[in-house]
């Protein structure tokens, strides 16, 4: 399908102050310099922007700041979570207002949903906007499972739902989703550690947040396979990138590996809200090995000599 979201997705963190409070003027400075590294599009209020830590009022906030930072040069896919269909509604609504290209909604979380109650969900969503859904399926954080034949035998059905975010790390989904429905809904990889696999498969670009820290890498590694169709330089990029990405899905720390690591590179955007914490000084050098081994790590190299 001729995809109108494609490429690099950054799934945005929230940048905060020392006193706990949203750091806009680094949530426009943050936006801004990602744009600039070229990626092809920003998604505030995902789980790696800490959404379930920030008040309605902050949401709609943060989403504004974002919109108005990109000044139209990418599409801004707003996250609207919630735990019930009416606050999802809200905030879709809201994102539309706003301005918003998109939304990426995953599964109400906690509450367990059936299947049938799932699809009703979903068709309540996509009768009250008008802007493209990208579904996000990533059942270990939701705890329910949008398993490819309820996308590709239902959820394809609601005219506004365009995309999906795969984020099981099984390729073999990705692969059954492509070949199925690939010429109605665009296919975005949502597990850092298959990324160059599902590039092959033919995915229309991939949504991480790990491209807060390293966006050069990403973009280039997009180029590289999908528009230059290089895939010696491609697997050679992505074998360097690897170890950050396998540190970061691995550990069960991801949006805290992901703002350390942004300190790490020189962008510092502050603390997380808690219950998270950052990074321990062990993980940092951890961390800081992973990227030094990058083009773009130049930072992490500074920090491991200091560190001799």
């Amino acid at each position: 399908m001729k995809s109108k979201f494609h490429g690099i997705f950054v799934a945005m963190v929230t940048p905060m102050t020392a006193d706990d409070k949203v750091d806009f003027k680094k949530l426009e400075k943050h936006a801004d310099y990602l744009i600039r590294q070229k990626v092809h599009g920003l998604i505030p209020l995902g789980s790696t922007g800490e959404y379930y830590a920030l008040t309605p009022k902050e949401r709609h906030d943060v989403l504004k700041a974002t919109i108005s930072a990109a000044k139209g040069r990418v599409p801004v896919v707003a996250g609207t979570n919630a735990g019930s269909t009416q606050d999802v509604i809200e905030y879709s609504r809201q994102a539309e207002k706003l301005g918003a290209a998109g939304i990426l909604l995953a599964p109400p979380y906690y509450s367990l949903p059936t299947q049938d109650e799932l699809f009703g969900h979903f068709r309540a969503v996509n009768n009250a906007i008008g802007i493209p859904i990208m579904l996000y399926n990533y059942p270990g954080r939701t705890g329910v499972d949008m398993a490819p034949d309820f996308i590709i035998e239902q959820l394809t059905k609601l005219k506004n739902v365009q995309y999906v975010k795969e984020s099981t790390g099984e390729i073999t989904r990705i692969s059954k989703l492509i070949r199925c429905c690939g010429d109605r809904l665009g296919v975005f990889c949502g597990g850092d550690t298959i990324a160059l696999e599902s590039f092959m498969l033919g995915v229309v670009g991939w949504v991480g947040g790990t491209a807060n820290v390293i966006p050069q890498s990403h973009v280039l590694l997009y180029e590289l396979a999908c528009q230059m169709c290089d895939y010696d330089d491609a697997r050679a990029l992505y074998f360097k990138m690897l170890p950050t990405l396998s540190l970061m899905e691995g550990d069960g720390k991801y949006t805290q590996y992901v703002k350390s690591a942004c300190k790490l590179m020189g962008n510092n955007v502050g603390p997380l809200r808690r219950p998270l914490q950052s990074a321990t000084p062990e993980e940092c050098v951890r961390l800081a090995e992973a990227l030094s081994l990058l083009e773009e790590g130049a930072c992490c190299r500074k920090f491991l000599a200091k560190k001799k």
